[in-house]
């Protein structure tokens, strides 16, 4: 399958640099919104983490005092309006990730295949100086961010460029991010970087999976690194007494949820053990048709930095001068923009 999609590479890269070329010689124009964006974003497709770390920051945020909300175009969303995500809600009618943000975090969340259509809503109700985190939104050129934090995860440096590989960029590319977030496992990334002539900051992101405590499970997940989570939960304790994985953001169809019915008959399992993203996806009939059978529980990805009061120091410094603080003091720091 690579081989026979290498010859497009060329082609894929090609246009990544013609639409980069494009903003940075002025021939595009981006969008700027009237309160600072800062963009958590990725090289590579699905998986690095940036959206428990999205989920982490705003809850930083929103300690430090400073009023702030999410914007997402919403991957998977069969609706096309601008709107404010409900709690609640449908993965349908939002997507998976921006639902799972909202409940996560507690903090507004719009989406919109504009993003900035998207900002201008966030902004129409607020009624004071915010920040927007842009979420997935390294490559999304069309809205002006004040800073970018890119994700990396360790296969990114041995990936090729889509559609031979997960790369959507190269990493050249990173010389536009203000700051890296790297897996605290992954530190010996650090030198790779280094060696390559990138110098930004690096956010050491330290991952916990929260398992629930169970015994003999029926373990399902559509999400883009599959092969991180049935381990994982297994280096936790838990007998995995089968597995079933499908593509990420895969929509559940009602096949699907009889074959993990049927699973959980064949393995006599105790539960079906699942992701907070994929469990935001399954609609409330799927979800009363497992536990009708048996409890279904969902393990949850916790990020933390490991310095998170330099971090949110270091990103409150790369925001523009005319940025209050929560204590009404306008930074007066001459390396600011």
């Amino acid at each position: 399958m690579i081989r026979a999609v290498a010859p497009l590479v060329p082609l894929y890269a090609a246009a990544v640099r013609a639409k980069n070329l494009a903003y940075e010689r002025g021939w595009a124009r981006p969008k700027r919104l009237r309160w600072p964006v800062v963009s958590i974003g990725n090289l590579s497709v699905g998986g690095s983490g940036k959206t428990p770390l999205t989920i982490r920051l705003a809850q930083l945020l929103l300690e430090r005092g400073i009023a702030v909300d999410v914007l997402s175009r919403g991957y998977g969303r069969r609706s096309k309006v601008v709107e404010r995500v409900t709690t609640g809600g449908s993965a349908e009618e939002f997507g998976d990730e921006p639902l799972l943000i909202a409940e996560a975090s507690g903090v507004p969340v719009f989406v919109g295949s504009s993003r900035y259509r998207a900002g201008l809503l966030a902004e129409a109700g607020a009624t004071g100086p915010m920040l927007h985190l842009l979420d997935d939104g390294f490559q999304h050129r069309e809205l002006v961010r004040d800073v970018d934090i890119v994700v990396l995860h360790g296969s990114d440096f041995t990936q090729r460029l889509l559609p031979a590989g997960r790369l959507r960029e190269g990493f050249s590319s990173l010389s536009r991010a203000q700051i890296l977030a790297v897996r605290q496992e992954d530190r010996a990334l650090e030198a790779k970087l280094r060696g390559r002539g990138f110098t930004q900051p690096v956010w050491w992101m330290e991952r916990r999976l929260e398992v629930p405590e169970v015994r003999r499970v029926i373990a399902f997940c559509g999400i883009a690194r599959e092969e991180e989570f049935f381990p994982a939960l297994r280096s936790r304790g838990v007998a995995v007494m089968a597995m079933r994985a499908w593509r990420d953001h895969h929509h559940y169809t009602q096949a699907d949820i009889a074959e993990l019915l049927e699973l959980r008959r064949q393995h006599e399992a105790d539960a079906f053990l699942t992701t907070e993203k994929d469990l935001v996806r399954l609609q409330p009939e799927q979800r009363r048709m497992l536990e009708s059978t048996a409890p279904l529980h969902a393990a949850k990805l916790l990020v933390k930095l490991a310095d998170e009061a330099m971090a949110i120091q270091q990103l409150c410094g790369l925001l523009p001068m005319n940025w209050r603080d929560p204590d009404g003091r306008i930074a007066a720091d001459p390396m600011r923009k």
